[in-house]
């Protein structure tokens, strides 16, 4: 039986086709709706935000860094000024393998070491990927022509020219003048972050960081137009920034250099000042360092290598090393003395060569074992007497000594317009029981008398007390910077000068300890062998601080003391006599006696600015 075939519904099939065309239909027009509301939304509704994106694809608005000030010495020679070097730069995200790019280089330039690669990763980590990463600064023309030639092999990676600080002088200038270095994360938390935008380095210490808001200046801007590559078509707007302003020092640095030859290879401080006003001729602090690498970025090595050292050449001994004042503070001292009425002009003690509280007790000894026979105010400075100054101070009290010295500054700080400065240690009866929860003794009363004990002062607080005795008895703060200005106009700096009497002295006892500190430089005096044959009067004090404890059956023996521990040598004076121009203070550590060994540089300091005035003039 044949199988029927189905006759098929036309209107059927052309109804069933023509739903189907419209349903498709319908959605080919919702689809073409939604597309030109989308457009019209973009062109219309959203077009200036859109053309906003554009233009900041097509408009780049690139900082300017403004040229930080000059720093210049009192006869305007320049201490600190702004180079032009040449740096190969990495920007990470155009770097596919930075290992590889980073090896290959360092072939290509030997001088770049492992060193310099590990700062720069650690750099990396600190850095966003779009930012140019320096790798090494310095180049020379043959680095450059040999990263050239190669540099269509490493995209992202490219030499630029940068503005750089540069300290001519060196490490003869580092311990006043500071440096610069790269802005890390807890300072960029702390400062103006958009005026710091187009700037990658901040004042790190010494003057460059305390002046660091005049010396910086302020941030411009120009606007450009690029292409979609990148490139400059042209500047559309321009901002320029204000350059920072220069600074003018009170140092010498003639001076400078005179104290920091006269230090080489020593351990210690050389601090000069001009008594009548408190200005910084001379501020060296030994030994020193080289800044200019820690400008570009030290290296790991080279830095750990300075902070093993054991001479300490990152520490400004003259802000922040406390020395056992020593006999430099006798004048101050028996001034104290003589104001108190406890001594006059003609107190006589017989000094057998040692001081003693009560019979067959501790015998606190005086530098000469004989003793110095029948001694007065006069010859106690001169001869540097240690058993007038114990007994004298012992009556005085260490009441009376304190706040008598504290207003020569001693236990404060200077003013000195550097920071970091610390304000050392005169002690008093409060500070012992808060400290170490005890009572004051006698015994240390002593030996205060002779600036040893718990007693400690900084260079900067010898010296401005030295010169309260030469300016007859002011203190000044001390200031290194007296202005600041551009294109060498120069605005005087609103900085305190406000003088103070150390207390209400009587004439005749302010002259008897300037006679007395004379006399030190004359003949029988202390240092009449630094100073004999001058052709400048001039006054001064040795002093010696003791390190190592020594036996009191023991003689001190220089070469039986470990070096460390061996005696600090000292030495203040002041000159002209008549009119004093200029102080110093020297400490040298662990030469031995003051007289011997820190008088003489404190000699050729004075000649030497002595016979620059007369040079100047």
């Amino acid at each position: 039986m044949a199988k029927r075939q189905t006759i098929k519904n036309h209107i059927q099939e052309t109804n069933l086709y023509r739903s189907r065309s419209l349903v498709v239909s319908l959605i080919i027009i919702f689809m073409l709706f939604i597309l030109l509301a989308r457009v019209g939304y973009l062109q219309v509704l959203m077009y200036q935000d859109y053309r906003t994106l554009s233009n900041q694809n097509r408009i780049k608005i690139v900082p300017l860094p403004p040229n930080r000030g000059l720093i210049y010495d009192r006869n305007n020679v320049i201490l600190a000024e702004n180079r032009s070097v040449f740096s190969l730069e990495i920007i990470p995200e155009r770097v596919k393998n930075i290992d590889l790019v980073l090896e290959d280089i360092q072939q290509v330039l030997t001088k770049i070491t492992d060193d310099h690669i590990d700062d720069f990763k650690q750099r990396l980590k600190s850095s966003r990927r779009f930012e140019q990463v320096t790798l090494f600064s310095g180049l020379d023309d043959i680095d450059k022509a040999l990263i050239a030639v190669n540099l269509h092999k490493y995209p992202g990676v490219s030499i630029e020219a940068r503005i750089q600080r540069y300290y001519p002088f060196g490490e003869t200038m580092v311990h006043m003048l500071g440096y610069v270095g790269r802005i890390n994360d807890r300072e960029l938390a702390t400062i103006d972050s958009d005026n710091y935008r187009a700037t990658r380095h901040i004042g790190k210490v010494g003057l460059e960081k305390f002046y660091e808001d005049q010396l910086h200046g302020k941030i411009g801007y120009q606007e450009i137009e690029t292409d979609v590559r990148g490139r400059v078509l042209r500047v559309l707007k321009r901002k320029d920034p204000v350059p920072g302003k220069d600074l003018y020092l009170n140092i010498d640095s003639r001076l400078q250099l005179e104290a920091s030859r006269l230090m080489s290879n020593k351990r210690g401080v050389i601090v000069a000042t001009d008594p009548n006003n408190g200005h910084v001729l001379a501020l060296v602090s030994a030994p020193g360092y080289d800044p200019n690498p820690f400008v570009s970025g030290i290296s790991t090595t080279a830095y750990n290598k300075l902070l093993a050292s054991p001479d300490r050449p990152l520490f400004n001994r003259a802000l922040r090393g406390q020395y056992a004042p020593a006999s430099t503070v006798k004048p101050m001292l028996g001034l104290l003395g003589l104001e108190k009425g406890i001594v006059s002009a003609s107190t006589r003690i017989w000094d057998i060569g040692y001081f003693q509280l009560k019979e067959g007790e501790r015998r606190y000894r005086d530098w000469r074992p004989e003793g110095h026979g029948w001694v007065t105010m006069k010859t106690a400075i001169r001869d540097s007497c240690d058993t007038y100054f114990y007994e004298m101070a012992l009556n005085l009290g260490i009441d009376n000594i304190s706040k008598g010295m504290e207003t020569f500054g001693f236990g404060d700080y200077t003013g000195i317009d550097m920071g970091e400065e610390v304000p050392a240690l005169m002690p008093n009866r409060g500070w012992k029981q808060a400290t170490e929860n005890m009572p004051w003794f006698p015994g240390e009363t002593v030996i205060i008398g002779i600036g040893q004990g718990y007693w400690t002062a900084t260079p900067l607080q010898i010296v401005n007390a030295t010169a309260a005795i030469a300016n007859d008895g002011y203190i000044y703060p001390l200031s290194i910077a007296y202005a600041m200005g551009n294109d060498g106009v120069k605005e005087a700096l609103s900085i305190d000068t406000l003088k103070h009497p150390v207390f209400n002295f009587k004439p005749e006892n302010m002259q008897l300890i300037q006679d007395g500190m004379r006399s030190v430089n004359q003949f029988r005096g202390s240092a009449f062998g630094a100073f004999k044959g001058a052709n400048f009067t001039s006054a001064g004090k040795s002093g010696t601080a003791q390190l190592a404890t020594i036996a009191q059956d023991e003689e001190y023996d220089e070469e039986k003391v470990a070096e460390r521990l061996r005696d600090n040598a000292l030495f203040v004076a002041y000159a002209p006599f008549e009119k004093p121009q200029i102080t110093v203070a020297v400490i040298a550590e662990n030469l031995g006696g003051g007289s011997r060994h820190a008088a003489p540089l404190a000699r050729q300091i004075l000649e030497y600015y002595l016979e620059l005035n007369d040079k100047d003039e």
